[in-house]
């Protein structure tokens, strides 16, 4: 990672900016996958009430910091699920979540958790892939009201 770029536990103090970190990759990076409904309502959980609290709260996550600015994060909640993994549009590209993933596989591996597993979307499963996780099956699911197909994957570490 360039100078710049920092890699930071992260703590409640984060938790608007992952909020916005969220939202703004499904806003700016969706229309490549999804319609506008489905952006709009899966980018409305950023805001509900305890849809995002639980894992952020009692999950264990890491902060991309590029000029002292949050790019990506990622939680792993409950220490054998990789939660959340989110990048701003404007920091996509540049290894961000690669990172964040290599360092929540690494995180768990020294917890002595044999397996990840995760929920993916269409933005993530790709990245996954890359990196040796599996897909188990695809779900449909609805947020609120819409439906969307997501992946269940898994990796063994």
């Amino acid at each position: 990672m360039e100078a710049s770029v920092k890699l930071v536990p992260l703590t409640k103090a984060n938790f608007d900016d992952v909020r916005d970190i969220y939202r703004d990759a499904i806003c700016s990076q969706g229309l490549a996958f999804y319609n506008k409904d489905q952006i709009e309502a899966w980018a409305a959980l950023a805001s509900l009430p305890g849809v995002l609290d639980r894992s952020l709260k009692e999950g264990q996550g890491w902060l991309i910091r590029k000029n002292y600015q949050n790019e990506a994060f990622a939680v792993r909640y409950p220490v054998d699920r990789l939660a959340l993994l989110y990048c701003r549009g404007r920091s996509a590209r540049h290894g961000f979540a690669t990172r964040l993933l290599f360092q929540i596989e690494s995180d768990a591996f020294r917890e002595g958790i044999d397996t990840l597993r995760t929920e993916a979307s269409l933005f993530s499963y790709r990245l996954l892939l890359k990196y040796g996780w599996i897909v188990d099956s695809c779900e449909r699911i609805k947020i609120g009201g819409i439906d969307f197909c997501r992946y269940q994957m898994f990796k063994k570490l």
